[in-house]
């Protein structure tokens, strides 16, 4: 962690410094909540977070282009925009750091919900990170719920794709009385994937909103997901400093056995209640499940640059991993004309449990990757015994946010966290605990009408995820770990609904992954330092734009970098990515528009020290909307080709394990709302 003085030193610096930067590109986000004036006292307080729109009913209007607040990632349905994904933001997973909010509450998933219950999910970061009353280290996944409106509504989806995928979505929406509305939805998707692989799953969701008067709302949900097929294509672990030759396209290299499934469970309850004047209490409790059967890692480890190399299939007895969690959150809101001070004190918790290990090995022997894949019948597979991870953590909080409208806002918040890991073989359990203070420090000023700078510091006690699949230690849980944050920047309103935002940030955190020995560790720490820059919004009534860019300098510190068996650079590291996406909608050609979406990156590091790297690549989507009456409703006819010039390469997925970067696919579907 870093040491108090330094850190604020270098807070400082940044904050100095952002003006400089204020000419690269990055707009702030929607759902920032703007320093107004308080409403009226006698105007509800019960507001659910702000979202883009992408309710049932209107599914047909997704634009992930024309509805991004800014560049830094935003999804609306199936449609995706922006610099970062809730699987990396600045270098990091914020997901599997669990920072994940569910309309603004405390969630740890285990699976993340599917669109059929989630509408919208925006990564906050940066100045879209303002409002938060308790921000984190690389950022907030905030998922928005699909709530049922007070109007009966339907939306169906069919498409398909030319590797000869079926989809399959139903959403609807429907008042039972004047206090009670209820949401449903289905889908099945009878995935092939460009290796071949299939993914069949059928899923169900439903959600209820329950609101007898202006004050209170209750709002249940659960989502179902049943993947019935799912096969394990192969990894390939070269074993030396060299990259594998690319596995042939549309051919699954495995076993057929080499399958299995999953069921997949998010439920909830979310309650808001003002209970009096300036008073707003919000509750949530979540469960996320997974229950996984016979999960399998093929994995070749390749000893040639000619494809030759031995091919070992693990395979799991069933595996078991939920979490209850949740968060009640107190607020007082008191205006004072242009200025609103609000005072959250806040209870997060949860309880996980895992059940792990177990694998058997079964060894296909000698394999070349460029020719068929071995047919062998399937084997008797002795399993061992199971290992059981508990985590239990609790965190107290209170924050301080104002605003005044003109000039700025604050936020400062403190927190106790109470962490508590008991992981191990049954009689022979290890032990983890942590109780760490915690503190956020954000702030904004108004330099000039539409020009405002911020900064802030933050730090976290976060989850470091499970070892991969390709490690000696697969499946372990990794003890919590201590990060901080801290940003800087400028956001620029350029008029016409164009909005700029660039910024400087740094995150430390203790860096893992595979030793010596293949176990996935601590190797030392790894801090991000980086440039980000995103514009957004409306160029004409016509074209609209959703630009971003980061230049990222990581590094890795440590004992085993002063050995030098631990690169400087962390795996996975990319210096520079840009991603532009456009939406054009020609005004001689009414309901029909054209879209485009360009994604650039430099070479990735794909080894522990450093020698490999997977390079550079620019991928371009392209598509188009058709907009249109079907007997009377609205409809959309959706058609998109993604890596357009079917760009070769590979996806890095651990430390010098590679598949193959997925190729040209064209899909379409159509859109109906009722």
């Amino acid at each position: 962690m870093t040491g108090g003085t330094s850190h604020w030193a270098r807070f400082a610096a940044l904050l100095l410094a952002a003006p400089a930067f204020a000419a690269q590109p990055v707009p702030p986000n929607d759902s920032t909540p703007p320093p107004a004036e308080a409403p009226p006292a006698d105007e509800p307080d019960i507001t659910p977070p702000e979202q883009a729109v992408a309710a049932t009913g209107s599914r047909s209007a997704e634009n992930a282009v024309r509805q991004a607040g800014d560049a830094f990632g935003t999804s609306i349905g199936r449609e995706v925009s922006g610099l970062y994904s809730r699987e990396r933001v600045r270098g990091f997973s914020p997901v599997v750091a669990g920072n994940v909010r569910i309309d603004g509450l405390y969630f740890d998933p285990i699976v993340t919900p599917s669109s059929r219950l989630v509408r919208a999910t925006t990564i906050r970061v940066g100045p879209s990170a303002l409002g938060s009353p308790f921000p984190a280290p690389t950022g907030i996944v905030d998922l928005g719920l699909r709530r049922p409106g007070r109007d009966a509504a339907a939306s169906v989806l069919i498409g398909y794709n030319t590797w000869h995928t079926p989809t399959a979505e139903f959403d609807a929406t429907l008042p039972i009385s004047s206090t009670l509305s209820i949401g449903f939805g289905a889908g099945l998707q009878l995935e092939n994937g460009f290796n071949k692989t299939r993914d069949h799953s059928y899923e169900g969701a439903f959600i209820a909103e329950w609101k007898p008067s202006d004050r209170f709302s209750l709002l249940p949900f659960i989502n179902v997901r049943d993947t019935l097929i799912d096969d394990h294509g192969p990894n390939s672990i070269p074993q030396g400093n060299f990259l594998p030759p690319r596995l042939p396209r549309r051919q699954f290299f495995g076993p057929w056995w080499s399958r299995g499934g999953d069921v997949e469970l998010n439920a909830g309850v979310i309650s808001d209640w003002t209970i009096g004047e300036g008073w707003l209490l919000r509750a949530g409790l979540f469960r996320s499940q997974r229950v996984v059967t016979d999960q399998f890692a093929n994995i070749v480890r390749i000893t040639s640059p000619d494809g030759t190399g031995n091919q070992r299939i693990t395979g799991d007895p069933t595996l078991y991993n939920g979490a209850t969690s949740g968060e009640v959150r107190l607020t007082r809101r008191i205006a004072e004309g242009p200025r609103l001070h609000q005072v959250h004190l806040t209870l997060r918790g949860r309880q996980t449990y895992r059940r792990f290990d177990g694998s058997a090995v079964v060894n296909l022997g000698t394999v070349n990757i460029l020719t068929r894949a071995p047919d062998v019948p399937p084997p008797a597979l002795n399993f061992g015994p199971q290992q059981e991870d508990n985590v239990r953590q609790w965190t107290g909080g209170i924050a301080y946010e104002g605003r005044w409208a003109g000039v700025g806002e604050v936020s400062v918040g403190l927190q106790k966290s109470d962490y508590s890991k008991r992981i191990g073989f049954p009689g022979a359990i290890n032990g983890i605990d942590a109780s760490p203070w915690l503190y956020n420090v954000t702030a904004s000023a108004q330099i000039a009408p539409g020009f405002t700078v911020y900064g802030g510091a933050v730090t976290g006690l976060e989850e470091s995820g499970v070892a991969p699949n390709i490690a000696a230690n697969r499946n372990e849980a990794l003890p919590a770990i201590q990060t901080s944050q801290i940003d800087a920047g400028v956001r620029i309103d350029l008029g016409g609904g164009m909005r700029l935002v660039a910024g400087l940030f740094e995150v430390s955190k203790p860096y893992f992954n595979l030793d010596a020995n293949g176990r996935f560790d601590v190797l030392g720490d790894v801090i991000n330092r980086g440039v980000e820059a995103s514009i957004a919004g409306p160029i004409t009534e016509e074209l609209s734009i959703v630009a971003g860019a980061v230049l990222l300098r990581p590094e890795v510190t440590g004992d085993a970098v002063t050995r030098g068996l631990v690169g400087r650079l962390p795996v996975g590291a990319i210096s520079e990515r840009v991603d532009v996406s456009a939406d054009w909608r020609p005004g001689f050609a009414p309901g029909l528009s054209f879209d485009m979406r360009l994604s650039y990156r430099s070479p990735e590091i794909a080894t522990v020290n450093n020698l490999v790297s997977v390079p550079t690549r620019t991928l371009i989507d392209l598509g188009g909307r058709y907009r249109f009456k079907l007997a009377g409703n609205d409809a959309v006819l959706r058609i998109q080709a993604t890596n357009l010039f079917d760009q070769q390469g590979y996806d890095l997925r651990g430390a010098n394990a590679y598949t193959v970067l997925p190729g040209r696919v064209t899909q379409a579907y159509l859109t109906v709302d009722f």
